[in-house]
């Protein structure tokens, strides 16, 4: 997992309960993975198509610093699959975790087309464990 984009918790990102709201940090997640995605398939024509089960393992408060980790899982013919972890920076105990975040290329249309990636021509292995 590679953590690249770190994150201020600001009194705007906070919840009733005075912690992290999770659409702020759900809304930093699809921008961040979005952004992964268009450099990986060199296109700005990317759209979420599918994000699975969000484990909210621990919560930050205000000041907390955030990092997002993303790392490939796989690619498609349309999509690349990516997973994601976000953690404290100075604590490095786990926020958030998402197994899956597929993004979709899609035309002028909004259909689903071919990127013409390959594992190959991204320079990924995909980790067997």
């Amino acid at each position: 997992m590679k953590y690249q984009t770190k994150k201020l918790i600001k009194p705007g990102d906070l919840n009733a309960n005075n912690t992290l709201f999770g659409g702020a940090l759900l809304k930093w997640i699809d921008e961040d993975a979005g952004i992964y995605a268009m450099t990986k398939l060199d296109t700005k024509k990317i759209v979420t198509k599918f994000i699975s089960e969000i484990n909210f393992v621990s919560s930050a408060k205000q000041g907390d610093v955030i990092e997002i980790g993303l790392e490939f899982k796989s690619i498609g013919n349309t999509s690349i699959t990516l997973s994601c972890s976000v953690r404290n920076v100075f604590t490095k105990k786990v926020i958030i975790s998402i197994e899956k975040l597929v993004f979709v290329k899609i035309d002028e249309e909004e259909k689903p087309v071919p990127h013409g990636k390959t594992i190959e021509n991204l320079g990924f292995t995909i980790s067997k464990n």
